[in-house]
């Protein structure tokens, strides 16, 4: 939802790993090094193509020199970039500049921050985009501010950078914490956990076989339960006395030994009492009003079995009660405190088939993360307390990586979120290196050619765009989808037969596709070849539409996949007479839009969101923490008819500048469901170097109404027909033209 400049971020990420740490910060740029270059600076993150930045002795804003950053062919942006390598006690990060410009355009000239923590990974990022620096400028100062903690960040990333063509001078940067010199900001030490002493375990579990019955199942089932509860409630888990992982491996022996509940019990009850004594909680904060929460904790069947003795069930109440935890080994996010991330979670990324200890982990953790810090935990299909016993013979069953991979796909897939990605290189080498050389999608549930195709493997000669797919490689189409749909991740139908196209149907092993398809009522069948999916990007047409422009004499239409905030000034010329204005949203924003875009359309301020946050204290409990409006007071706002396209496409961002638009006052939906998978997303680590995603921060409309897996709210739905695709209608676009010219 809170969409990064992902062009230049990803860029941004790779340059700052290249400079080394300094111990000023050389932001007037007059220490130079042995080369002649300002001191700790990279000057170059585009190496390839790179633009023109160097020193300038004669246009500057104070002492010798400034930098000047131009741009050249071939390259889109460029810029430079100053690491600090060190961690500080503090609060606020501010980074302060000075900019002047010459001839800017097609993007913008600017400030640019980013703090990283364990791992390399991303915690904040920030830059002066918006509203974007352009044209030719004298000397302008800005300002950019980053929440900062130096218990998760590790390293600061400053600078400029330059998108689009022109030039940009840059002076006397200046970097605060807490309102002080960075070079006088106290440094904070690294601490030294007991957790990661503890390494005989960092590689393997020691088990690789784990015997199923009954019994040891529903054994297992507890010790999941269990051992998230801990690891997300005990003070000493939170304090990083123990790793976890290591803990679990150590008693899972034990308990699969247990042939009676009292033996399980006990074994339980010991490794509780292991942890030692928790401390009573003399100040824990009181619970927020129901009104305020959106989902209260869930703790399976740990405080209601009949296994666990009454004082192991006393000592789990007594921790529960007096959990007063405000920092966290295995949890971060401190700094956005809506949105969690994992901390110091072992990858096991060698073992491609983990053995069975780790199988189980595998579960146990994604299981728990989910428990106590997914924010649409109780939107699943299967109630999520069922998962973990359902999943506890497939996991432990997989024989192979191959296996292994399939379960845990299976088990993110029952998660039901269009967010939850999954990278892995066993699962890539299983769905195949081949594709078919065009685009299709589901109209019902009929699978349709939908893309306009070049000249490449005789694909525009085989197939023709309206081709209903019904068979590929002697497989029906419909058996397919319900073979497919367990293992696809979705929050709804629409969303799952979307993806199920790309992932699963369209892609293969071998570089043949048989076909089989209907033309015209006339059942054919078609030899293609698949292309690679290194060379998929080359078959693909980008996409024609136009980021704005006037259609029908009186109708605006603008396209979020290809609009910049640089051109709202020109569409409100060029869109001032018009009746109505068409928002295209069936794409990913490729810019903020939902302030100053959707102020366009606004007369005032208004709330058009709810987040929720989760909370470290009370794991699995969400609260609403802050709303997100838009819009400012003013009469100049556009008063014509708004209406605004989605579909199955339009996911995340796409749906938060939605939201943002159904709050002003003339706006009407109309499409299909959108992909129903709002809010930031959370990383998850897991065995097997498998890593996915999900949903971590929730969104609500103001109401309270969660646009989670149902997607937004839509006035008038209209769906695309296979004799409008065969003839290249977008009978979206036509229903919404309709609407504007008939409405008053």
């Amino acid at each position: 939802m809170i969409r990064i400049k992902r062009s230049l971020f990803t860029i941004l990420l790779l340059c700052s790993a290249l400079t080394q740490a300094q111990n000023k910060f050389n932001g007037n740029f007059e220490v130079l090094d042995n080369t002649g270059n300002p001191e700790g600076w990279n000057l170059r993150i585009k190496t390839q193509s790179p633009y023109i930045v160097k020193l300038d002795s004669t246009i500057k804003l104070q002492g010798k020199y400034a930098i000047s950053i131009t741009d050249s062919a071939g390259a889109d942006y460029g810029g430079i970039n100053f690491k600090i390598n060190k961690r500080f006690k503090g609060k606020q990060l501010m980074l302060v500049g000075n900019l002047k410009t010459k001839n800017v355009t097609g993007g913008f000239a600017g400030l640019w921050m980013r703090t990283d923590g364990i791992n390399g990974k991303s915690v904040g990022y920030e830059n002066s985009e918006n509203p974007a620096f352009t044209g030719t400028n004298d000397w302008k100062e800005f300002m950019i501010q980053l929440p900062y903690d130096g218990r998760e960040i590790v390293a600061i990333n400053v600078g400029a950078v330059l998108a689009g063509k022109g030039t940009v001078w840059v002076d006397s940067l200046r970097l605060y914490l807490d309102e002080k010199p960075i070079d006088e900001a106290q440094e904070q030490q690294a601490n030294i956990y007991q957790a990661l002493k503890d390494t005989l375990l960092n590689k393997s579990s020691g088990i690789d076989t784990i015997p199923l019955t009954p019994s040891i199942q529903k054994n297992l089932s507890l010790l999941g339960e269990l051992w998230g509860f801990l690891k997300y409630h005990h003070p000493a888990i939170a304090n990083g006395d123990y790793n976890w992982d290591a803990e679990l491996f150590r008693v899972l022996p034990e308990v699969l030994s247990c042939s009676t509940d009292i033996q399980l019990s006990q074994v339980m009850e010991k490794w509780v009492d292991k942890l030692g004594k928790v401390p009573p909680c003399t100040d824990c904060k009181t619970l927020p009003s129901l009104a305020n929460i959106t989902i209260g904790p869930d703790y399976g069947s740990l405080f209601k079995n009949k296994i666990f003795s009454k004082t192991l069930s006393a000592k789990l109440d007594y921790i529960l009660k007096n959990t007063n935890i405000t920092t966290h080994y295995y949890v971060g996010g401190l700094i956005d405190i809506r949105n969690s991330s994992f901390l110091h979670e072992n990858k096991y990324a060698d073992k491609r088939y983990p053995d069975a200890g780790l199988r189980l982990l595998a579960l146990y953790r994604y299981w728990s993360m989910i428990q106590y810090f997914c924010p649409n935990r109780e939107l699943t299909t299967e109630k999520w307390n069922t998962i973990l016993p359902a999943f506890i013979p497939q996991v432990i069953k997989a024989d192979n990586e191959h296996a292994y991979v399939k379960a845990m796909v299976k088990l993110i897939a029952s998660l039901h979120d269009s967010h939850a990605f999954i990278e892995s290189e066993v699962r890539e080498q299983d769905l195949g290196r081949y594709r078919l050389p065009f685009d299709a999608g589901f109209v019902g549930d009929q699978l349709i050619v939908t893309s306009s195709l070049k000249e490449t493997f005789d694909a525009s000669k085989n197939l023709t765009r309206g081709d209903i797919i019904t068979a590929i490689n002697g497989e029906k189409v419909q058996s397919l989808v319900n073979k497919y749909l367990p293992i696809t991740p979705a929050s709804n139908h629409g969303t799952a037969l979307r993806d199920m196209s790309s992932v699963y149907l369209r892609r293969g092993i071998d570089s043949t596709f048989n076909l089989q398809i209907i033309r015209d009522n006339v059942p054919m069948n078609v030899v293609q070849q698949g292309l690679e999916i290194s060379k998929a990007n080359d078959v693909y047409l980008q996409s024609n539409k136009p980021a704005y422009q006037l259609i029908n004499n009186g109708i605006g239409y603008v396209y979020c996949g290809a609009y910049k905030n640089t051109m709202l000034d020109s569409i409100k010329t060029k869109f001032k007479d018009t009746k109505g204005i068409i928002v295209d949203m069936r794409g990913y924003p490729v810019d903020e839009m939902e302030r100053t875009f959707v102020a366009y359309f606004k007369p005032d301020s208004s709330t058009f969101a709810k987040f929720t946050g989760r909370s470290i204290s009370n794991p699995g409990m969400f609260i609403y923490e802050e709303s997100a409006k838009t819009g400012i007071k003013t009469t100049d706002y556009y008063k014509g008819k708004v209406v605004v396209l989605v579909n199955e496409n339009s996911q995340s961002n796409s749906e938060f500048v939605t939201m943002a638009l159904q709050s002003a006052p003339n706006t009407t939906v109309i499409g299909s469901p959108s992909a129903g998978a709002d809010g930031n997303v959370t990383p998850i680590s897991l065995p097997g170097a498998i890593t996915t995603w999900y949903s971590g921060l929730g969104i609500y409309y103001p109401d309270g109404t969660n646009a989670q897996r149902v997607g937004v709210r839509i006035d008038k739905v209209v769906k695309p027909t296979v004799k409008g695709i065969q003839t290249g209608k977008d009978e979206v676009l036509e229903a919404a033209k309709k609407l504007i010219l008939m409405s008053k």
